[in-house]
């Protein structure tokens, strides 16, 4: 099994994430090769909450050009996890 830490990278904190998090859903950056139930087992072990349901969205890479080099930056997985009603509110900034 994977650690949990590998499989979420990092929280996306945007406007619309912002408002999805009055709904309970948060928005993750987790890995490429990561599966829904892996996603749901890291969040509930890292935060102490009850996950509902799990939605995943895949990014493919954009085209780039540098000069005369070209490539693709990397492709990416984001995932907006809700929590059940009676769990409590993930929280990423101190107040």
């Amino acid at each position: 099994m994977k650690d949990p830490r590998d499989i979420i990278k990092r929280p996306v904190i945007t406007e619309r994430s912002s408002d999805l998090m009055a709904e309970k859903k948060y928005t993750f950056d987790v890995d490429v090769k990561s599966n829904k139930t892996e996603v749901k087992d890291a969040i509930e072990q890292i935060f102490g909450v009850k996950v509902e349901k799990v939605n995943v969205m895949n990014y493919k890479g954009k085209f780039k050009r540098v000069g005369r080099h070209s490539g693709y930056t990397n492709k990416r997985r984001k995932a907006i996890v809700k929590l059940t009603a009676d769990s409590k509110e993930i929280e990423f900034f101190e107040v």
